[in-house]
């Protein structure tokens, strides 16, 4: 999921996100299964007319959150290219943009606090045994809020860096990229502490 909730109003706002979160359980694991290149294409074109439905505003900017896979496309194509497995490196490269892109659907129709609710309600079995679930209901909230923030710092080095060589960027921006993360962690945890950190309080009975 690599989004945030969309502004452009649509009908998927109003499900609920647990429904949301099934179905696209529901469609992950049916797409792992088929084995035809042929259902692949047409389980890619219907997610792409799933994105159009809502107009073309909500279809472009859902278009923009996925250029972040074109590395792995590449990566993917290229080693299916050298071994000569064209059809099997067709399947994976549609499975992962059919799968990417409607995880990045439910993100962009339901809201964050939405989506942890039911991260609690899944995790109650583990709360009556007594764990502390708050860190992780609070950890997959920050991964889904913050990697789009990860992802755009990337592309601001990425960018500064072509500004000033011609040379490309590759390894040269890992370190400053990494010390920029964990100076945002840090803030974050700053941020944290200051709100009374992540102790769950007991629940009233």
């Amino acid at each position: 999921m690599i989004s945030l909730t969309s502004p452009v109003r649509t009908r998927a706002h109003d499900w609920p996100a647990g429904v949301k979160l099934g179905l696209l359980a529901a469609a992950t694991f049916g797409l792992f299964m088929l084995s035809d290149l042929r259902l692949q294409t047409l389980a890619a074109l219907a997610m792409l007319g799933l994105y159009a439905l809502p107009g073309k505003r909500f279809f472009l900017s859902g278009m923009e959150r996925l250029r972040v896979l074109w590395p792995f496309v590449a990566i993917l194509a290229l080693w299916h290219g050298l071994t000569a497995t064209y059809g099997e490196g067709a399947q994976f490269i549609l499975r992962l943009l059919t799968t990417v892109g409607l995880a990045n659907l439910v993100t962009m129709t339901t809201a964050l606090s939405e989506m942890i609710a039911v991260f609690r309600w899944l995790a109650t079995p583990l709360r009556r045994l007594g764990l502390n679930t708050r860190a992780m209901e609070l950890a997959i909230a920050l991964v889904i809020r913050l990697l789009p923030t990860l992802i755009t710092n990337g592309q601001r080095l990425t960018d500064a860096w072509r500004a000033r060589s011609r040379r490309r960027p590759g390894w040269r921006v890992v370190v400053p990229f990494t010390l920029l993360a964990l100076d945002d962690a840090d803030h974050l945890a700053d941020a944290l502490r200051a709100r009374g950190g992540i102790l769950e309080t007991k629940e009233k009975p």
